[in-house]
C-alpha cells in the first residue's frame, strides 16, 4: 500500500526546504509567486492531499488546542509542566481541551509538526517554551493559528506572551546593589534560551547604571545549549552575591556552596527566578521573582481563541513579575 505524500517529499523533489513548501501550500508570505505555483503543481501531481485537510479545519472546529513543549523542558518537576496544567484548566473554562505534545529533539531537527496538526485534531497551537528558529519558521507557515508562550525570537510576525524577564532581573539586581553588594555574578548560559539571555541583560543594565564594571569571570555557565544542566564552577575570586537564572539552578548551587563550606546568606547571597517549588525547598528560602503564570496563561488562551475566530494579530505582550523577598540575601555595609 502506498504511503501518503508528505511536504518533505515535495521539498525533496524540488530541492527546496520543507518550510518553503509549507508556506506555499498554505498561501503564506515569504515565497515568490512562480515558486508557489510550481510547488502547488508538484503537490497535485504527487497526490498531496492538502486541500481536503485545509477545508476540514474551515468547515468544523474540534475545540482542541495543541500545547507543544520541548522534551528538555518537561521533566516531572518542570516549571513548564505546572504551566501546562494551568493552560489546560484555562482552556477548559472556555470549552476547549488541551492536547499535550512533547517535541523531541529529533522531530525538532527534522521539522516534524505535532500529530494533532497532521490529523487535524487541533484548531490552534500554543508553543510553550523555546524552540529552534527553524521550527518557528515552519510554524509561521501552517494554516492554523499559533501562539508562543514564554518565548519569542527574531521572527517579528509571531504572536507571543512573555514574562518581562529583562525588567525583573534588572529590579532583582538593583535589590542586591541596594543591599550593599557590588561583586555580583550571573549564573546561566546566555546562549541557551531567550529568557536566560533577557535576564542576563537586565542584570547587566543594573550593573552599568550603578557604574559597576561587569566582570567577565562573573558570567558563569550552568548548562549545555540543549538544556542539560552541568556542574557549576566556582569563580577563582568569589563575589558576595549570585543572580541565578532560575530557582532550580539556585537550589543546586546552594547545595554546592554549602558542600564547599559557604554559609547562605552570611558568606554568599543568592537570588533566583520563577518562584517555583525550588524557591522554598532551598534553605534558606530564596529571594526570587514570581512569574505571573496566571496572567500569562489567561492572555495566551484568550489570544489563541481570538485568533481562531478572528485571525487577529497581537505581536509580543510582556507580563510583569514580582520580587518576593525571603532570607537568602544579606545586607552588607555600604561604606
Amino acid at each position: 500500500m502506498s504511503r501518503n505524500v508528505t511536504m518533505q517529499d515535495i521539498a525533496d523533489r524540488l530541492g527546496v526546504s520543507k518550510v518553503t513548501v509549507s508556506k506555499a501550500l498554505n498561501d503564506k508570505d515569504g515565497v515568490g509567486e512562480e515558486l508557489r505555483l510550481k510547488i502547488k503543481k508538484t503537490a497535485k501531481e504527487m497526490g498531496y492531499r492538502y486541500n481536503t485537510s485545509a477545508k476540514s479545519v474551515k468547515l468544523g472546529i474540534t475545540y482542541n488546542i495543541g500545547v507543544v513543549s520541548h522534551e528538555k523542558f518537561t521533566g516531572t518537576d518542570s516549571f513548564y509542566m505546572s504551566f501546562y496544567k494551568m493552560i489546560s484548566k484555562e482552556l477548559d473554562k472556555k470549552g476547549y481541551s488541551a492536547i499535550l505534545h512533547i517535541l523531541s529533539a529529533k522531530d525538532e531537527a527534522e521539522l516534524q509538526l505535532p500529530r494533532s496538526y497532521y490529523e487535524r485534531k487541533a484548531d490552534g497551537l500554543i508553543i510553550l517554551g523555546q524552540v529552534s528558529s527553524e521550527y518557528v519558521e515552519l510554524l509561521t507557515g501552517i494554516d492554523i493559528p499559533v501562539v508562543f508562550l514564554d518565548f519569542y525570537d527574531k521572527h517579528n510576525e509571531i504572536d507571543s506572551v512573555i514574562s518581562d524577564n529583562f525588567y525583573a532581573a534588572y529590579e532583582l539586581t538593583n535589590y542586591l546593589i541596594n543591599s550593599g553588594h557590588r561583586e555580583i555574578a550571573y549564573i546561566g548560559n546566555i546562549y541557551a534560551t531567550s529568557s536566560i539571555q533577557d535576564r542576563y541583560l537586565g542584570y547587566l543594565k543594573s550593573l552599568l547604571e550603578h557604574r559597576i564594571t561587569p566582570n567577565p569571570d562573573y558570567v558563569i555557565n550552568d548548562r549545555l545549549e540543549d538544556g542539560t544542566l552541568i556542574d557549576i564552577e566556582l569563580p577563582e575570586t568569589m563575589p558576595t552575591a549570585f543572580v541565578c537564572n532560575c530557582d532550580k539552578v539556585a537550589y543546586n548551587f546552594v547545595i554546592k556552596l554549602k558542600q564547599s563550606g559557604y554559609r547562605i546568606p552570611e558568606d554568599i547571597s543568592i537570588v533566583g527566578f520563577d518562584n517555583d517549588i525550588y524557591a522554598t525547598l532551598t534553605k534558606p528560602n530564596l529571594t526570587t521573582v514570581q512569574v505571573n503564570v496566571t496572567e500569562m496563561t489567561a492572555l495566551a488562551v484568550n489570544m489563541i481563541i481570538n485568533k481562531i475566530n478572528n485571525n487577529k494579530s497581537y505581536g509580543r505582550i510582556p507580563v510583569k513579575g514580582k520580587i518576593i523577598i525571603r532570607d537568602s540575601v544579606k545586607r552588607i555595609n555600604l561604606s
